[in-house]
């Protein structure tokens, strides 16, 4: 029994010395990278450096979950000329200034400011951290999705990152857990959650407490509403027809899609395509919520609800 435990204690001691071991850089940089590790050709990580767990360092990337590239955005432009609207920076009364002769001002009001040099607001950022300590855990689902803002990818740092990555990502998946720490991106400091994600892991920034408001107020008098029973039991029946698996791609952003169709046609000197909304179903409005609901689950038993395909469209004219 004794040289059982001899010989677990000294193989786990050897695998914290394993991950614990510092990662020479230049030596995982100069390895070719791993076909399961390799991240999309084109992308850059919004933040470089390490996650610390005690005296376990796993050196990270961290690249941006979340592509702007589906929204679309327009310029302003001059109609006779055709030119784009440019924005000059001018004081009322003098005109257009010169950079260096802006600072910024804090507004205590009534056009009072408190006005900072560069300099000044320099001297209080922090020093970027470049690593994550991960000082508390936390269960999965533990936290309410209020508090989520923004989720980034986090991929080992190199070949000789992998292994330590591993490790942690498979700890907190069989905890069922996720880390807590904070850092610095772009010159401002953030809350991030750690949980598995997939094959990797996954980061949330988080808010800070003073950034939520308070809901209380808002449902202040939503306590008074008591639902009646038989609104209850029905409410429930046609949730449960319309309980299904999540799924993204039923989803679809009619709007972008109509103006990426007038675009496409302005461009092509051609009528736009039509996107018509499907016509509500059902008859006169139903002011009686008990009816409604009864419908809406007859509606649903008859196979009438089903889930709306993308708008239908057809040409104009």
């Amino acid at each position: 029994m004794a040289q059982k435990k001899a010989k677990a204690a000294s193989s786990s001691g050897r695998a914290r010395e394993r991950m614990a071991k510092p990662v020479n850089r230049a030596a995982a940089a100069a390895r070719p990278a791993r076909r399961g590790h390799a991240v999309p050709r084109g992308a850059r990580p919004t933040w470089r450096g390490s996650l610390r767990l005690a005296l376990v360092t796993v050196p990270v990337q961290v690249f941006p979950a979340i592509s702007s590239g589906a929204h679309i955005s327009f310029h302003q432009v001059h109609r006779p000329t055709g030119k784009r609207i440019r924005y000059q920076k001018v004081v009322p009364g003098v005109g257009p200034v010169d950079t260096d002769d802006i600072v910024k001002g804090y507004d205590l009001g009534e056009g009072q400011y408190v006005l900072f040099e560069p300099a000044e607001i320099d001297d209080l950022k922090l020093e970027a951290k470049r690593t994550i300590d991960l000082v508390q855990f936390v269960s999965q689902g533990e936290i309410d999705p209020i508090w989520f803002e923004q989720p980034c990818y986090v991929v080992p740092d190199g070949e000789l990152a992998e292994e330590a990555y591993g490790v942690l990502r498979d700890a907190l998946r069989a905890t069922k857990k996720m880390g807590l720490g904070q850092f610095i991106m772009r010159g401002r400091e953030f809350i991030a959650a750690i949980k598995p994600c997939g094959n990797g892991l996954l980061l949330e920034t988080l808010r800070f407490a003073d950034e939520v408001r308070e809901a209380a107020p808002f449902f202040a008098e939503a306590d008074a509403v008591k639902a009646d029973p038989e609104l209850l039991e029905l409410a429930r029946e046609l949730i449960a027809r319309k309980t299904a698996p999540f799924d993204p791609q039923r989803f679809h952003d009619h709007y972008t899609e109509a103006l990426r169709e007038l675009i496409d046609a302005k461009a092509k000197h051609r009528k736009p395509v039509s996107i018509d909304d499907e016509a509500p179903t059902g008859g006169a409005k139903i002011i009686d919520l008990v009816e409604a609901l009864r419908r809406s689950v007859r509606a649903g038993k008859a196979g009438v609800d089903e889930p709306r395909s993308s708008a239908r469209r057809k040409k104009a004219g």
